[in-house]
């Protein structure tokens, strides 16, 4: 069974509107009869619906064609036909709709603040203010429903026998893409500690074991701190060439890049931890040369095992312009600095960002519109941590 998705490929259509109808009203001791003919409904809609309570698209591999319902056709004595019903698809937090043919995106909601910003200062109350216009989106129109013939009486032609038939919908072939969003990402080597300070920080309860590549697909957690909430994503673990395909390789880095900030969690218990940050940067650089440029922190884990003592001041010495702090989930050492340093990171990073975005929108660059979509046509857990 297919626990975890982070791409699905789906076909979607609207509705077609429905005909009008041609209809004479020949009623006893009803003198002005005529044309009656109403008109047809419109098709339904193809809606993208956000819902806070998914965290994969694994139920867009189960079903791959969406068809909204078409719309009824018109009836006699001027009755209208019925609208057809939207189709509502579900999505996760973070996803991005891209066409299929071009890979152009059409949508990402990962940059709306009222989303991505849901738990960060100021996100709940702007979803709130705006409604649902940020988590409900109408991609396809539905066809709009043609006219019966009693829009066509005139006076010299008081009986007409036409109408319009109804517009036919859109169809779309997608490709949908999940891009989880995070404050925080961990990164680091396989069972360099990242799930364990994630179980240690947050509800979240993840996978942890003495062995490698415990963590096959990427986990969030919430760690509540100063009455607000900053979300950490733990992704599998990280070895030298993965950006060419090695270990896990370079497929969730993705969901690590709307991230604030990035902690790279080296494993001082190792006989290789000298290698790690280098290593680690090298891979995000051949991923994303924005991702290796976020801001960092650089966590040293395991100081409870007698392999890791004084590393901590050497590897200070090794990276003197990083912040660099020491941790033991086992011993709890550490661990209340790292979440003020966690905080103070993802406010200074919300700070800057709302000034950048102020100074956009004084200059007019800030583009009102991140998505080219509406009515367009087209034919198991964590790693091993100790």
């Amino acid at each position: 069974m297919i626990k975890f998705a982070d791409e699905a490929t789906i076909i979607v259509s609207s509705g077609n509107g429905g005909d009008g109808c041609i209809a004479f009203r020949r009623e006893k001791y009803v003198p002005m009869g005529g044309p009656a003919g109403g008109d047809g409904g419109r098709g339904g809609d193809v809606v993208f619906e956000v819902r806070r309570n998914l965290r994969t698209l694994v139920h867009l591999r189960f079903q791959q064609t969406f068809k909204a319902q078409n719309g009824m056709a018109g009836m006699g004595k001027n009755r209208y036909g019925r609208d057809g019903e939207d189709f509502v698809i579900a999505v996760p937090p973070g996803t991005v709709i891209r066409d299929f043919d071009s890979g152009e995106v059409i949508k990402d909601f990962g940059v709306e603040r009222g989303i991505a910003g849901a738990g960060r200062i100021g996100g709940a109350k702007k979803a709130a203010r705006d409604g649902d216009s940020l988590t409900r989106w109408t991609f396809l129109s539905g066809g709009k429903g043609g006219k019966g013939n009693s829009h066509y009486a005139t006076s010299v032609n008081q009986a007409p026998r036409i109408s319009q038939p109804g517009k036919p919908g859109k169809t779309a072939k997608l490709r949908i893409e999940l891009q989880l969003i995070g404050d925080i990402g961990f990164v680091g080597f396989p069972n360099a500690g990242k799930s364990s300070l994630l179980d240690s920080f947050t509800n979240a309860r993840p996978k942890i074991a003495p062995y490698p590549f415990t963590t096959k697909i990427p986990n969030l957690g919430m760690l509540h701190i100063h009455d607000r909430d900053i979300v950490l994503a733990d992704i599998p673990g990280i070895i030298e060439g993965a950006h060419e395909g090695a270990g896990l390789g370079i497929r969730f880095l993705k969901h690590i890049s709307r991230t604030a900030a990035l902690a790279f969690l080296i494993d001082l218990s190792d006989d290789n931890w000298k290698e790690a940050f280098p290593v680690l940067v090298e891979e995000l650089s051949s991923f994303s040369p924005t991702l290796a440029e976020k801001r960092r922190v650089i966590i040293g884990t395991k100081l409870d095992l007698p392999e890791a003592e004084g590393r901590l001041s050497e590897l200070s010495s090794v990276l003197p312009g990083e912040k660099i702090v020491g941790i033991s989930v086992f011993s709890g050492a550490g661990l209340d600095e790292l979440k003020e340093l966690f905080h103070s990171m993802v406010v200074e990073a919300e700070r800057l960002e709302a000034e950048s975005r102020d100074e956009e929108d004084l200059f007019g660059l800030a583009d009102p519109s991140t998505d080219i979509g509406g009515d367009i046509e087209f034919a198991e857990d964590s790693d091993a941590d100790s």
